[in-house]
């Protein structure tokens, strides 16, 4: 097997949440254009499936859209069973789906805060564990999480929290996930983004430039399709060797 065939996920399904837009729509054309299947989930079914409908004429693959809501399990088990009816496996999943509130700590409602951790945590970890007791019965499986930098860093001008304490729980429910599903041959990393231009985060407003552009070394952002190759990277037999690790994509945002 050469280098770059070991990046091909041919053969392979993938589960993307929260996979018709933005980040998630960019690894799940990255997964796909790698050679997986791929089954979009979110919310919004309608969406997901117009999402999967242009990225399988795009690439060929066998791509669906379902709706999916990662805090109902039994709508977590049917996304899991569509994948399998549709492809007849499933190897990867791809915990994208997120929410975030910018609000000062004083002023956040009980609804908003646990609104966030009941995405960003307890839907991931629903899915997680739903997904992985499939892999238990096929060998094994691959989970990529997608984190941020700002577990690790407070942001600003914007105060946020929820989703700051969200992503650190993420990240090292990455590394207990990795360290107890090894034995199991289930594979458990994260990537954690910097700052991206997407539809939820407006980067490229002036009144964030100082904080989010100037500070980081590299004094840009990030596109969503330079994530994705990470992404595809994690799922991929490149990196079979790694597990628990959380890779900082930032443009060195936190060096200092």
């Amino acid at each position: 097997m050469s280098v770059l065939d070991k990046f091909s996920l041919a053969g392979r399904t993938a589960l993307v949440t929260g996979g018709y837009r933005g980040l998630g729509l960019a690894f799940a054309t990255g997964l796909a254009e790698a050679g997986a299947d791929v089954v979009i989930g979110a919310r919004d079914a309608a969406a997901s499936k117009e999402a999967a409908a242009r990225l399988a004429e795009a690439t060929g693959r066998t791509v669906i859209g379902v709706g999916l809501d990662v805090n109902d399990r039994a709508s977590g088990q049917a996304a899991v069973d569509a994948a399998l009816e549709a492809t007849g496996r499933l190897d990867i999943l791809v915990n994208n789906a997120g929410t975030c509130v910018h609000r000062p700590s004083l002023d956040i409602p009980d609804e908003e805060w646990d609104e966030v951790f009941s995405t960003n945590v307890d839907g991931l970890w629903k899915l997680s564990q739903t997904t992985a007791r499939h892999f238990t019965t096929v060998g094994g499986g691959t989970i990529v999480n997608i984190g941020s930098i700002s577990a690790q860093i407070v942001n600003r001008p914007q105060w946020q929290p929820a989703y700051n304490a969200s992503k650190a729980a993420v990240h090292q429910l990455t590394k207990s996930l990795a360290a107890e599903w090894a034995p199991l041959n289930i594979r458990v990393n994260a990537v954690a983004p910097g700052y991206v231009k997407t539809e939820m985060a407006p980067v490229d407003e002036p009144q964030f430039k100082a904080r989010w552009i100037d500070d980081a070394p590299m004094q840009r952002y990030a596109v969503p399709d330079e994530i994705a190759p990470t992404v595809v990277f994690l799922a991929s037999d490149a990196s079979s060797f790694m597990t628990g690790s959380v890779v900082v994509i930032d443009g060195g945002y936190t060096l200092h």
